[in-house]
């Protein structure tokens, strides 16, 4: 596991040890950031189940301004670290906390983020819903920001109003929701 674009282009990645984590493959990142290109620059990104902090850290490698990486697991967060570590240098803008979800998505009320990374467990299906109604409770989604979820290709998720699915991708058994919000609220939800 690697960068693959941006300044740290190349760098290497550390995983947990054990199946707890599931990183997001390289090529479904490549095509994931490809999507992505015009998004990332100048963004500020919430990788709400950082497990390696990949997604965050590509953000930053393709100039993303500032990172929030959340986990819960001791193991994930000394791989976070040490991947920060690597790919940062001593360059600033990455923030790793040690928290459940929830009280990460808590702890944050008052920021906003263009674009926010979930990537649960896959066994966490209900994570998908509560994570979208506390990021809509304390407005954590800038406007004109995209919430980037990562699901098994079997599990559907059924989004909160006032956001909406702009466009799902599917690679192998994984698909990837971009959801966004809608600028009318009494429209359908998808």
């Amino acid at each position: 596991m690697r960068i693959i674009g941006g300044e740290a282009r190349g760098r290497r990645l550390v995983a947990p040890e054990g199946t707890d984590t599931r990183p997001t493959a390289d090529k479904t990142r490549e095509s994931l950031f490809n999507i992505l290109m015009r998004d990332v620059p100048e963004a500020r990104v919430l990788d709400l189940f950082g497990g390696t902090g990949a997604l965050a850290l590509e953000a930053m490698s393709r100039g993303a301004t500032s990172a929030v990486i959340s986990d819960v697991s001791v193991s994930a967060l000394k791989a976070i670290q040490a991947n920060v570590r690597s790919v940062m240098k001593d360059r600033p803008g990455v923030r790793v906390m040690k928290a459940d979800y929830r009280a990460a998505l808590k702890s944050l009320a008052g920021e906003a983020f263009d674009l926010i990374f979930l990537d649960p467990p896959y066994r966490l299906k209900e994570a998908y819903a509560i994570s979208a109604q506390l990021i809509l409770e304390h407005s954590l989604l800038a406007p004109g920001g995209i919430l980037i979820a990562e699901r098994s290709g079997d599990t559907l998720v059924t989004w909160p109003k006032p956001l909406s699915i702009n466009d799902t991708r599917t690679y192998r058994d994984t698909a990837i929701d971009f959801v966004v919000l809608k600028d009318d609220p009494t429209e359908d939800n998808a």
